[in-house]
């Protein structure tokens, strides 16, 4: 499909309102993106018409919602091009799926003197389960530094990984300098030297089409907020041969084969083991609304135009006065910044009465504001639903900040 700007905004309600008497400009997606009404839809007709509790039961209503959920389980498999709905997991999100894997591979597989490699530039979510399972199973954290565009420094790699290298885990795409790291060749190095690899999808998978297989990865991950789908629900893709060596890391219904007082517990096979209780069966139909939603429109034609409208966004804004601007050339999604000396509070603060919404603050990334010596960012991040109009307005409205407060 040829991509219509117009057609797609409309398919998204919040966009038509106004903030502080100016229309809206949603420039805060890569922290959660807004969803079309096909998604808003979907999840309401399934609480209006088909809500029931899944597996189990024999009524229709409990049938039909268990078919619903296993659907978008295959719908998420082929999304990834995983090579089977049995190597899905869901989960509430990318921060949850990584502290599974952390917890359940992490706790089983990992030793003393083991170690973990993840990047300067992670989000929270890929660090702190890594240092909470190394701090438990006496393994060490070690990372990629960034070079001085923002990009990893992988000559450092030979030095880092060596025989006691037990796990690679790197973001896809950085959701502060909009990096996009070179995965495929990162999980190759990984995977001749016998380590594992999980890649944080979360900033990734609505910018472009992603390939598990052609990755090789054993673990990716991403959360339906940032790809148009509803809060508290998320996908980890494990390979097969992965998931069925990992003990569950939740006990409760659902998860388990048999249960006795006297015997113990048997589990179920992988991905079940691992979505103990009652899962947020809304928010996956939901999720699977969101990605048929994003199909439909087409991955390369997003990717096209997310493309152009981000050349267009880092040439108007390099025409502010004072605008520091982080990471490399070549992004994706999102463009942080720090306006002369004022506080990303303040500028946040001061676009928002323009109506502007972005995000400012550490971003989950506080060892990048270490790297860049700053206690804070700005961050602007762009998607489909975004204009050139918006980009205009952003950057007026930092230059008319710079005239009334100065540098």
């Amino acid at each position: 499909m040829s991509f219509d700007l117009t057609r797609v905004r409309a398919a998204f309600p919040v966009l038509a309102r106004e903030v502080n008497g100016q229309p809206l400009a949603y420039l805060d997606s890569a922290a959660s993106a807004q969803k079309p009404q096909a998604v808003i839809d979907a999840e309401s007709r399934f609480y209006e018409h088909g809500y029931a509790a899944v597996h189990r039961g024999i009524h229709t209503l409990s049938a039909e919602a268990t078919t619903e959920m296993e659907n978008v389980r295959a719908s998420a498999a082929r999304f990834l091009n995983a090579a089977s709905p049995e190597e899905i997991v869901f989960v509430k999100g990318t921060t949850e799926g990584i502290n599974l894997v952390a917890s359940s591979w992490g706790g089983s597989q990992l030793q003393p003197g083991d170690n973990i490699l993840i990047t300067e530039m992670e989000h929270h979510a890929n660090i702190v389960p890594w240092q909470m399972i190394a701090e438990r199973t006496g393994a060490e954290v070690r990372f990629i530094p960034l070079t001085a565009n923002g990009e990893l420094d992988l000559t450092t790699l030979p030095a880092l990984m060596d025989e006691r290298t037990r796990m690679l885990a790197v973001t896809h795409v950085s959701n502060v300098l909009g990096t996009v790291n070179p995965v495929k060749e990162l999980v190759a190095q990984a995977k001749a030297a016998g380590v594992a690899t999980l890649i944080d999808g979360a900033q990734a998978v609505m910018h472009e089409k992603v390939d598990v297989q052609d990755l090789d990865c054993d673990f990716y991950l991403f959360s339906g907020h940032k790809i148009y789908g509803p809060s508290g629900i998320g996908i980890l893709y494990g390979r097969k041969a992965m998931l069925d060596r990992m003990p569950p890391w939740e006990g409760g219904g659902s998860m388990i084969a048999t249960v006795s007082l006297t015997e113990g517990t048997t589990y179920a096979a992988a991905p079940w083991r691992f979505e103990a209780g009652s899962p947020n069966t809304g928010g996956i139909i939901g999720l699977g609304a969101a990605l048929a939603w994003v199909e439909e429109l087409g991955l390369e034609a997003i990717a096209q135009r997310e493309k152009t409208l981000m050349r267009y966004a880092l040439d108007k804004l390099a025409a502010v006065p004072d605008l520091v601007i982080y990471g490399p050339q070549e992004r994706a999604g999102v463009i942080a910044f720090n306006l002369g000396q004022h506080h990303a509070y303040d500028v946040g603060s001061f676009l928002d009465r323009y109506g502007i919404a972005i995000r400012t603050g550490h971003h989950c990334a506080m060892p990048l504001m270490h790297h860049y010596g700053v206690p804070a960012m700005c961050r602007a991040s762009f998607v489909l639903y975004n204009s050139e109009e918006e980009v205009d307005r952003l950057a007026a409205g930092l230059t008319r900040i710079h005239m009334l407060l100065g540098g």
